[in-house]
């Protein structure tokens, strides 16, 4: 039986989604009998369909994604999807591998993979380490600011679904930020509105009238 997993960084990418169900569903051919496990999340870290799919395969199967990525984000990911499909009697098949398929029912499969998942490790390290330096060395010259809060960050959002008649609870949700920071910014914004505004007398010292008799 072939057994597919599908997966996207964020649930707006649908449309990713479906294009992967398509190739799974096409790479088993005509008479293939395939269950497809589709995962909608952020976190590579939480994953449960993959785990789902991992439970699921019996000795014989084939387990499909289309690419590596869909699948593992690091090497000790990926080596231990691996020896858990191998201690299953079940084989790995990646459809796009550099622009062709991979499967580790061969031993030049299995290594091949192996070593891919291991030099993109080494690439994200790299890119990581290249992005610390680059912070340290703003913070030793004064430049590093670092990211503005996200609350300033989506202040423009929170103003526009405020004057939607959203109240603070439901931007918080929507905005995904504390109801604090929802209040602090929306008082911060009615401060500014009912200051009073400047009369044109203001800034001058108001003198005492002349009595009438003055002067005479």
């Amino acid at each position: 039986m072939f057994v597919g997993y599908a997966r996207t960084s964020t649930v707006d990418q649908v449309a990713g989604l479906e294009a992967q169900e398509r190739d799974l569903a096409r790479a088993t051919g005509c008479t293939g009998e395939i269950k497809i496990f589709v995962e909608q999340v952020s976190s590579v870290s939480d994953r449960p369909q993959l785990r789902a799919a991992l439970e699921f395969v019996r000795e014989g199967d084939a387990f499909i994604v289309t690419r590596l990525d869909r699948l593992a984000r690091s090497t000790s990911d990926l080596l231990s999807i691996l020896d858990v499909l191998e201690r299953k009697g079940v084989a790995l098949r990646i459809l796009d591998f550099g622009g062709s398929e991979v499967d580790t029912k061969s031993p030049s499969g299995r290594f091949l993979v192996t070593m891919f998942g291991a030099v993109a490790q080494f690439e994200r390290e790299l890119l990581l380490q290249r992005q610390r330096e680059g912070i340290a060395k703003a913070k030793a010259e004064g430049k590093y600011r670092g990211r503005a809060p996200t609350a300033r960050r989506k202040a423009a959002l929170m103003r526009q679904l405020h004057s939607e008649g959203l109240k603070p609870a439901e931007i918080a949700a929507r905005t995904q930020t504390s109801r604090a920071s929802v209040y602090r910014l929306l008082s911060e914004e009615t401060g500014k509105t009912n200051r009073p505004a400047p009369t044109a007398n203001a800034g001058k010292t108001n003198e005492p009238a002349l009595p009438e008799s003055a002067g005479t």
